[in-house]
């Protein structure tokens, strides 16, 4: 499988202007022609394009499911997007953009759901659209975009998504959760993707971008957020996320009660039915 590269980028584009989308929808109309984003050192000139925002969500969520298919496949289960699960909070207005299920269907039981995506790709480069050519100018660096989860705003939804889903309900505290970008993080969010990582709120950040820019974050030291180069690797890390079955958990109780379920779990004859007792036992 073929990570996300600058070849698909400019796919998205020729293929949205040749089938339904003019360039005034997918560039910036400057002075010296037609941009996917503000160079830096130029002005918008009054502009604020909006309507390439859904098209680009709409082509990266399919591009998703069809690069994790193979993986989904090999675990006997399938890719889907859109999917709804009134268990888990996710609605017609707030899906998931991808998930593994045991049916390849959108309305879904919370018990058929492995795994959740939430996805926050969108176009990473810039391009210049000349000549019905769509050209490469510079990577994220040179423009005054922040893509995919360089966004605070993107990286703020993403989370409250996720927070979202874990208190919905017991069934939400065994499904992981994954943020999958294609761009890397600022450094403002180093530790807070590793915080999220290791509190289980996601199960983790991804990009499959491998080379975007030179000097960039590519693994945060805790492995909160990771860029995958290799699909073996990625598969790796899907199926043991998938098949950890983790449990979340989450509460502030005082140390004297915390002790006592402690000592209570302790009990019990091995470390699976210890953890039973305690998950069972925090979430009375």
């Amino acid at each position: 499988m073929i990570f996300w590269n600058k070849d698909i980028e400019k796919k998205f584009f020729t293929e949205a202007m040749k089938n339904f989308a003019s360039p005034e929808q997918l560039f910036y109309r400057l002075t010296d022609g037609y941009f996917a984003y503000v160079p830096k050192g130029k002005s918008a000139e009054g502009q604020t394009l909006q309507s390439r925002n859904s098209l680009i969500g709409q082509y990266t969520e399919k591009w998703s499911k069809d690069f994790f298919q193979p993986i989904a496949k090999e675990m006997g289960l399938f890719a889907v997007n859109s999917v709804i699960c009134s268990e888990l909070g996710l609605s017609i207005q707030s899906d998931a953009d991808l998930a593994f299920c045991t049916t390849n269907e959108t309305q879904q039981k919370a018990e058929n759901i492995k795994l959740l995506f939430e996805i926050k790709m969108s176009i990473v480069n810039n391009y210049k659209f000349n000549n019905n050519q769509v050209v490469f100018t510079g990577d994220y660096k040179k423009h005054k975009g922040n893509p995919s989860i360089l966004r605070s705003d993107s990286m703020l939804k993403a989370i409250g998504k996720s927070i979202n889903i874990r208190v919905s309900g017991i069934e939400s505290t065994k499904i992981p959760i994954i943020i999958l970008s294609n761009s890397p993080i600022t450094k403002n969010y180093a530790k807070k993707v590793d915080f999220l990582k290791n509190s289980g709120i996601v199960q983790g950040f991804i990009s499959i971008y491998p080379n975007p820019t030179e000097d960039c974050i590519i693994n945060t030291k805790q492995k909160g957020f990771q860029t995958f180069d290799n699909y073996n690797g990625l598969t790796d890390y899907i199926k043991e996320i998938v098949n950890s079955e983790m449990n979340f958990f989450s509460s502030m109780l005082p140390k004297r009660k915390l002790g006592q379920i402690i000592s209570v779990s302790a009990r019990e004859k091995d470390d699976i039915s210890k953890a039973e007792k305690f998950l069972t036992l925090i979430n009375e």
